[in-house]
């Protein structure tokens, strides 16, 4: 019995094959985070040879790496999205707050819906490294959007502006602790309402602590 020929193969630019590698990274972090991010499955999935990944990434953990900063623009990108959907105009105060409200509904919204990426997110230290801009093809960090977001509320005058520096910090570790309690502590698998209601309680606080 005569094997059946393989078909040509084409030959692919050099960028698309990084690029496929890195959105063939997504998918497996999405479906089983980042421990499924894995070179040889990203390569069988966008069909070259396992050697051609290393013409793009030194190791899997590049190809990780870059997975993760894809990932966490994907979060940027709801909250984004999020902010965008709060109504303008009316009272300036009560718009930096619901702007304020909303980044931290995308970002807990994102853990529980596509907990498989936020642990990518996180799951190499990079989120402070890259600029996050248009320059170089990414949504600003959610980081950054925190900081506007807060520099707002001082404009709108809820935040005094002596206590402006570094509130990031504070208000960032509050609803990232409250995401990995849901996805991956003691409140895993609680019922979705009591999650939501959580979260509610949580941006209440922060709403009236800054």
């Amino acid at each position: 019995m005569i094997a059946a020929p393989h078909p040509p193969s084409r030959r692919r630019p050099a960028g698309q094959v990084r690029s496929a590698l890195i959105a063939a990274g997504l998918e497996l972090a999405q479906a089983g985070g980042p421990d499924a991010v894995v070179l040889r499955e990203a390569t069988r999935r966008v069909g070259v040879v396992p050697n051609a990944a290393y013409r793009h990434f030194a190791d899997r953990d590049a190809l990780l790496a870059e997975v993760c900063v894809a990932a966490m623009d994907q979060l940027a990108g709801r909250m984004l999205e999020q902010v965008a959907a709060v109504p303008g105009g009316g009272d300036a105060k009560q718009a930096a707050i619901a702007r304020l409200g909303a980044l931290g509904v995308a970002y807990l919204d994102f853990a529980t819906q596509e907990t498989g990426l936020f642990e990518t997110a996180f799951a190499v230290p990079r989120h402070l490294e890259y600029a996050g801009d248009t320059a170089d093809g990414h949504r600003p960090t959610p980081f950054q959007l925190l900081g506007r977001g807060l520099d707002e509320l001082v404009t709108a005058g809820v935040l005094p502006a002596e206590r402006r520096p570094d509130a990031e910090y504070p208000v960032w570790s509050s609803v990232h602790g409250m995401a990995v309690l849901i996805t991956q502590g003691p409140l895993r698998g609680v019922p979705g309402q009591f999650a939501r209601q959580l979260t509610d309680q949580l941006l209440a606080f922060i709403a009236r602590g800054v």
